[in-house]
């Protein structure tokens, strides 16, 4: 009996590190059509990569936590003193935010001496002939 239990408590172990419980992208941000630029894929990019999102009103998030603009500044600072300033910085925006609220973020970035930024947008969907 001893053996069947350790081989449960051993699955259960495996399914809750293996589960992932929420996504780490926010389904509410509608992404600008993007018809130029290079195609990035989780295998292209660097592991220290730091994605940052903004939704239509503004707020801030990182992994669907909601940051203040100086938490922000606080946490790009952690990141430097870990990983140094050469880590590329994705803002994932909405289309319908405002322009100011984008600038905001890309000004705490380059304060701190980050300049790799990228903008994440949806590579434009050609419609299928029929």
């Amino acid at each position: 009996m001893t053996p069947m239990i350790d081989v449960v408590f051993q699955l259960i172990i495996f399914f809750v590190v293996t589960l992932k419980m929420t996504s780490d992208v926010n389904p509410d941000i509608i992404l600008e059509d993007g018809k130029n630029g290079v195609t990035l894929t989780q295998d292209n990019l660097p592991p220290s990569t730091l994605e940052i999102e903004l939704d239509r009103r503004g707020r801030i998030s990182i992994h669907n936590a909601t940051l203040n603009e100086s938490l922000l500044a606080t946490m790009i600072k952690n990141r430097i003193n870990r990983h140094g300033n050469e880590f590329p910085v994705l803002i994932r925006a909405d289309r319908r935010t405002q322009h100011e609220k984008v600038r905001k973020v890309m000004d705490i970035c380059t304060a701190n001496g980050i300049w790799k930024l990228s903008f994440i947008a949806v590579q434009e969907h050609k419609a299928s002939k029929k």
